[in-house]
């Protein structure tokens, strides 16, 4: 899936540029005006009208095709497998803490209260 998601993110990449491309190499629609005062228009490669009409047959073609590739990335896009940010957050949420019963939790409560416990580091720590 991600070697055609990259083929699509390339192609698309492309269109992107050709489109802007011939989007610059279109004259204006004032450009005909200036071609029938002699402006040099009429001897251009496609000839005086052959060069619209190829241009922006080109580009709508090419906006098709980036339309096409738009929706195809986003449909890629959605139905990638959702991965959580690393591999470690998976590998503690994955582990099960022992749960002390309420017999131990009231026995360790009594340990930690009696002063004459002398193993405990930390008698002074409020609670």
């Amino acid at each position: 899936m991600d070697a055609l998601f990259s083929v699509v993110l390339v192609a698309h990449i492309l269109v992107g540029l050709g489109i802007c491309g011939l989007v610059l190499m279109q004259h204006g629609k004032g450009a005909d005006m200036g071609a029938a005062f002699g402006s040099g228009a009429s001897g251009s490669l496609f000839g005086a009208t052959g060069s619209a009409n190829f241009l922006s047959r080109t580009t709508a073609v090419l906006a098709a095709v980036f339309f096409v590739t738009s929706l195809t990335l986003a449909y890629l896009a959605s139905n990638k497998p959702k991965t959580s940010g690393s591999v470690m957050e998976n590998a503690v949420q994955s582990q099960s803490l022992p749960v002390a019963t309420p017999k131990e939790n009231q026995a360790a409560e009594n340990k930690a209260a009696t002063p004459e416990s002398k193993d405990s580091k930390a008698k002074d720590i409020p609670r």
